[in-house]
């Protein structure tokens, strides 16, 4: 889908009330985040997921981490390394 798309008539009218659309944009920063989080580790390990590395740091799961944002609490999950990576230290 192209972000165009995302401002279509169309694509808008599933929206029935404030609660709908707040819902639809309080879910799309929660995956916007943990995107963001994503790519982050990528550039910190200098790998992208599932690519074979020599290194000795890697993936390994995720973490549950509450934060609140604009639209209320969420909770996102925060990728993690092993050995520990104090990068995300600041999620805790």
């Amino acid at each position: 889908m192209k972000k165009e798309d995302l401002l279509s008539d169309e694509f808008l009218k599933q929206f029935k009330t404030g609660e709908d659309l707040n819902g639809f944009l309080a879910q799309l920063q929660k995956r916007g985040i943990e995107a963001i989080l994503s790519g982050e580790l990528d550039s910190h390990l200098g790998y992208e997921k599932h690519e074979k590395t020599i290194s000795s740091n890697a993936r390994n799961g995720f973490s549950n981490k509450k934060i609140k944002t604009s639209f209320g609490e969420s909770e996102i999950q925060v990728p993690y390394t092993f050995p520990y990576n104090p990068l995300y230290r600041c999620l805790s």
